[in-house]
């Protein structure tokens, strides 16, 4: 046995139908001893004397009994071994005694070539082909032994022959059971790989599914943030500039300062109503589609300004360039949002909005003079000073894979800068 489940082919020759192969290497010796016979009858006269003929009859039924031998052995103890090197070295000596009593015997010792790897053990498989080859150039050189000096080298000649010749081939024989073993060791290999490749594409399609189900759960939830973050920077920031107004217009002494108050809380509104609409409808904010992001940012600013009183001034720094939509949506509603907690909590007396183009980033500047505060003890919830507002404008920044920071000291201030990557717009 050469490996768990594996059967040495003198194995199969007991465990499975004879094939052509097999055939051969059971029935073939009897082939070969029958011809050895019939030639060595007919060339008796010629090349035997009597007693060397009985010798060869003798002999010959030996050869005989020890095939029916083997026939019966091989079913019953099949496989190299013991058994198998017996038959081979008996069968081996008796067709070179037969060959020295008639060189046309050595038909009978060519079998020797074929079952040498099957029959002896590995390290006496050379020796076993090389007895062989010595016994077929002693029959090829005229009969054994050589009757003078010439005969010997002529016997020497052809033993190397035949000995170059059949390790040769044998040595081929040995790298095609290589290169086969290799072949079927790579199938196998194949096999394992295709039943592994199998499996994971069954895993892949489960995790496929699962991933489906979890794209389109994230894809709602995104979109409920999106909806909610555009809510809370159009109606809520819409919505606080009307009461703003409301509350400045009834505590107004003239009638012109209510009327502008008024007016003022009209097209607050009719703006939020217009931007709820664009919000619903997943749409640019109004201020980007007639303007490029600097513009839409100083009409931004100035529009505030004029809402909070509170003087804003605003600056473009390096090249302005277009950017990408959702990039000029995203810096636009950061810097409505960081205006509007301006307006609500820093009781500010000036501000200042800064865009600057930095090669491969863009920066939003958002600066108050207003009161602070404590950065460390502002929680991310509604209703604090972080508030909705901060939480919603660092989420805006990280879904292109930028960062908001905000630095602030009570007393001191606060500045909002809000970093994302520079994405040209789509030509």
């Amino acid at each position: 046995m050469t490996e768990a489940g594996a059967v040495e082919p003198a194995h199969q020759e007991a465990a499975a139908p004879l094939r052509g192969g097999d055939r051969f290497f059971r029935w073939g010796p009897y082939g070969l001893l029958a011809l050895s016979a019939a030639l060595t009858a007919a060339t008796r006269s010629e090349l035997m004397t009597g007693g060397e003929a009985v010798a060869a009859a003798v002999l010959g039924a030996a050869a005989l009994v020890l095939q029916l031998w083997w026939g019966r052995a091989v079913r019953t103890a099949p496989g190299p071994g013991p058994l198998g090197a017996v038959y081979y070295v008996t069968r081996t000596v008796l067709a070179g005694v037969l060959t020295l009593l008639n060189p046309f015997c050595a038909l009978y010792a060519v079998a020797g070539y074929f079952d040498a790897a099957r029959r002896l053990p590995e390290r006496w498989v050379r020796a076993g082909l090389l007895t062989t080859a010595a016994t077929m150039a002693g029959s090829q050189s005229g009969g054994l032994p050589p009757g003078a000096p010439v005969g010997w080298l002529i016997f020497a000649a052809l033993f190397l022959l035949n000995a170059w010749m059949v390790l040769y081939f044998a040595r081929l024989a040995q790298k095609e059971d290589e290169n086969a073993r290799a072949r079927e060791d790579t199938i196998a290999e194949l096999g394992r790989t295709n039943a592994r490749l199998e499996q994971a594409l069954e895993e892949n399609a489960g995790l496929h599914a699962q991933l489906l189900l979890q794209a389109r759960e994230a894809g709602i939830s995104d979109e409920r943030r999106r909806l909610a973050a555009e809510i809370h920077d159009t109606l809520a920031q819409g919505l606080t500039g009307i009461i703003t107004q409301l509350r400045a217009a009834s505590d107004s002494e003239s009638h012109e300062a209510a009327r502008s108050h008024l007016g003022l809380a009209g097209e607050l509104a009719r703006e939020s109503l217009a931007q709820a609409r664009r919000s619903v409808q997943n749409l640019a904010p109004r201020e980007l589609e007639h303007d490029a992001l600097p513009a839409a940012l100083e009409k931004a600013t100035d529009a505030w300004a004029r809402s909070a009183g509170v003087r804003a001034d605003f600056t473009v720094t390096g090249a302005a360039e277009p950017l990408h939509a959702e990039v000029e949506a995203t810096l636009l509603r950061i810097a409505q949002e960081a205006l509007t907690n301006v307006g609500r909590h820093a009781c500010a007396t000036r501000a200042g909005v800064t865009l600057s183009y930095m090669g491969d980033e863009v920066t939003l500047d958002v600066r108050d003079d207003g009161r602070g505060f404590d950065a460390h003890a502002v929680r991310e919830r509604p209703g604090t000073h972080g508030g909705f507002g901060l939480g919603g404008m660092r989420a805006r920044a990280e879904r292109l894979a930028g960062t908001v920071e905000v630095e602030t000291e009570p007393g001191g201030g606060t500045a909002v800068c809000a970093r994302v990557p520079l994405v040209r717009h789509d030509d």
